[in-house]
């Protein structure tokens, strides 16, 4: 069973998300995908390409925010699950939802490279 269903997207950690932003949208041609908080004091911006389904994250060097790869998957608990039982670090307790989003879980690769799963709003959860 394939637990991972799409990269949603990457983090660029920047100096000035506003010089970050012009240099994506205004130079490169990405659109903005979000500009927001996804809680006070954290601001996130996603710029996409055009054509593309993968959003590139710029957040401040020093946020709360994870440095990390996002991933799809079709059920966030099965995916929690799968990884805590292979004895990988997670740093949630179980998936979280943050401001009513999809459920999701931070957590590293055998590296220390930053992974998140988000369940993907567009599939279907799988039945347990």
């Amino acid at each position: 069973m394939a637990m991972t269903t799409k990269v949603l997207s990457v983090t660029v950690p920047v100096p000035d998300q506003d010089k970050a932003l012009a240099f994506y949208r205004d130079v490169l041609g990405c659109e903005v995908r979000f500009d927001g908080e996804p809680w006070p004091g954290a601001r996130m911006i996603e710029v996409v390409p055009p054509g593309s389904s993968v959003g590139i994250v710029l957040i401040p060097a020093d946020s709360e925010i994870p440095v990390a790869l996002r991933l799809g998957t079709a059920d966030a608990e099965s995916a929690f699950s799968r990884v805590k039982e292979a004895g990988i670090t997670l740093h949630n307790d179980e998936p979280i939802s943050l401001g009513g989003g999809s459920p999701m879980f931070f957590f590293d690769d055998p590296f220390g490279n930053g992974l998140v799963y988000i369940q993907d709003a567009a599939g279907t959860r799988a039945e347990a």
